[in-house]
Parts: structure tokens; sequence; C-alpha cells
């Protein structure tokens, strides 16, 4: 059987160019290599996408390829993978890179450490008005008594007999491509180059002690559960010199006796009894800045809304305050005295004993109408 056209193996163009080529080709030798694929024909399949890219990648024998065919390039031997990367291919099948490719560089990268998070929990009035909260939290940090290093003040860390100081050890794999050089970190020495005869007492040769932190932060006015505040560089420990990652406080706001929240609005339930609703009265009422004095006006009807202006809870960035909504309940006697129910009997011939269905509001109808 013929050949097939090395650019519909790879599925590319004539005109592509190298890193259309490149692309193609590590995608699908992802797919057909022997050693991770389910597809029946993938040795043969991954045979025949490297023939392809080793021709077409090499600027000369693409140019015979595309003169005169295959017929071009037989004869040339095989495929040069000298410029090839594959790397990162198998990097991902197995874990090691190809070729003796070394992680020396990847290991001596500064990394910057994990952060930390933990819950701060504030009462209702901390959360509206902010406040200093002192916290105490628990990092790791470099060991007081070695300085990190790992080993015992006055013993010298020794070169890794096993990975001869470079952190690596190497085995030969014998690949469908030819022979492969896996390069993995030393297990002797966890990829440090070295080795510690005398750990540290303290540390036990981590060269960092977990320490406890206390620390006062402010907590800005307007905060509610589920905030997060960051604290820039009180996380773990960078790594090879790296920054150190952050702590975020998870804010936790205490339910109030009264008040309830929402978004920049507090609301207060407010139970008034009949003759100030029906006559109207001035009540005093709780706020977070202390009582003050609200207007009832007559015939307030039960669900009334009452708006306490700039009572509310501050805004975080834009500055200024909600307010606080009053909701009006009519608190309806369980139980009479004599005087009281002689009263109400009173009341209750003046106002007479006829009952009328409440007639639906022109927002009803309109709901009706419009289908909500």
């Amino acid at each position: 059987m013929a050949p097939r056209d090395y650019y519909e193996v790879l599925g590319v163009p004539r005109n592509a160019t190298q890193d259309d080529l490149k692309s193609a080709f590590r995608q699908l030798a992802r797919k057909y290599h022997p050693d991770v694929s389910q597809e029946p024909d993938a040795e043969e399949r991954f045979k025949e996408i490297n023939e392809a890219y080793g021709v077409l990648s090499d600027q000369q024998k693409r140019a015979a390829y595309d003169r005169y065919g295959h017929a071009g390039v037989q004869g040339a031997g095989a495929p040069d993978f000298s410029s090839v990367d594959f790397s990162d291919i198998f990097e991902e099948f197995f874990g090691f890179g190809g070729f003796g490719r070394t992680s020396q560089r990847s290991r001596n990268t500064p990394r910057r450490g994990a952060d930390l998070q933990m819950k701060v929990e504030l009462s209702f009035e901390e959360a509206v008005f902010g406040v200093d909260k002192e916290i105490e939290f628990t990092r790791e940090e470099m060991c007081s008594n070695c300085q990190g290093k790992g080993a015992e003040p006055g013993t010298n860390k020794t070169r890794c007999a096993n990975c001869k100081g470079t952190g690596e050890v190497r085995q030969v794999r014998q690949t469908i491509l030819g022979s492969m050089v896996q390069v993995s970190t030393c297990p002797t020495c966890n990829g440090a180059g070295e080795t510690i005869s005398t750990p540290c007492h303290v540390c036990s040769g981590h060269g960092l002690e977990r320490k406890t932190r206390r620390k006062t932060v402010n907590i800005p006015a307007g905060v509610d559960t589920g905030n997060q505040i960051r604290l820039a560089g009180e996380g773990q420990p960078g790594v090879n010199g790296g920054p150190n990652g952050n702590l975020y406080l998870l804010v936790e706001v205490k339910p109030h006796k009264f008040f309830r929240r929402k978004e920049n609005e507090i609301i207060l339930d407010l139970n008034i009894n009949i003759a100030q609703a029906a006559l109207g009265a001035e009540v005093e009422v709780p706020t977070v800045d202390g009582p003050t004095m609200l207007k009832i006006a007559p015939g307030t009807q039960p669900g009334k809304v009452l708006r306490v202006r700039s009572k509310g809870v501050p805004f975080l960035r834009t500055g200024g305050r909600g307010d606080q909504l009053v909701v009006i309940n009519i608190d309806i006697p369980k139980s009479l005295t004599p005087e009281q129910r002689g009263l109400f009997e009173q009341l209750a011939k003046s106002l007479g004993s006829e009952v009328r269905p409440q007639e639906r509001s022109f927002l009803d109808l309109l709901k009706d109408i419009l289908g909500g």
C-alpha cells in the first residue's frame, strides 16, 4: 500500500508553517502514543506521524517531498528528530522530560508561599462601624534554631552520595523512538542535592517551624458575612527566596437580637398597639447609633415601612450610609382587662359591624393582565 500524503497524515495544509506542523504533531503524538492510547492501530499511526513530521520539519526534505513526493525522500534514512521537542509530551505521559532534560532550573526557581485562610467573627455593630480586631494564627517560619538550614548548629550538610549533589537521578528507558533518559528527583535527598547527618532538633531538618502569631487588623466599616480581607505577605513562607503567601480573613457576622441586614439597609420589625396605629404617635425606636424618635402617622396599616435616613450600614467604597427600614406590625392584645374590653365594645358599636372584601389593587390587576 502506498504511504499516505504527509500533509494529510498531520492534518495540515501544504502551506503550513513550522509552528503549524509542530502543533499538529504534538496533538497527534499525545493522542496515538502507544503507552497511553487505546486505539488498536496506535503504534502504526504513531510511526506514521513521526515519519511525516520528521520529513516536513526538515526544510530540505520538505522541499524535496513537495517537488517529487515520496520518491524525493526515499533512501534519506530514518527521520531526524534532533530538532523535535518531545519534552512536554513525555512529561505529560511519564512525568519527566525527554532526552535527558534536567529539572534543576525548576527546582531552584523561587516560588510563592501558600495562602492561609481563617474565620474572623464580628458582632453586628462591629461589622457596621468597623473595628480593630486582634487575631491569632499559626504559620510556618524559618527555624529559629538552625536559621532555615535544617542541620543542627555546629554541623554541616553533606553532598548526596546517590545523585552526587545534582538532586536528580537518571534512568535509561527504551521507547518506540529509541532510548530515552528518564530524569527524576533523587529519593535520597528529595532533590536538595544534600543530606543532613544531624537534623535540627527543633524543625527535624525541615528548616521551618510552626509559630503562633498575634496581629491587630483593621476591619473596615460595612463588611458582611462572606467578605474576605487580604493580609499581604502573612501566609506561608516562599521557597527559594520567593515571596510569602497571603492570609485571608473570612468574615462571619453574628446575628443581632433586633436588627437584620439587607445589603446596606438595616431592617427593624416594630410592634405598635391598635391605638398608636389608629391615632398616630411618636415612639422611640432603636438604631445602631442609639435610640431615635419616629413619627407614626394616624391610620398606619400593618406592613407599612417607614424609613430612617442614614441609620443603615456604611458603603464600603463610596462613602455614605444606607437607611434603616422600620416595618410596622400591629400588636393585637390576646387578653383584655374589663376596662379595656368595655372601651373596645364602645368602639365596636361606633364603627359598626359591616365587613367588606378587600378590593384588589391596580398593581395586582396589572400583574394578571401581563401574566405575572
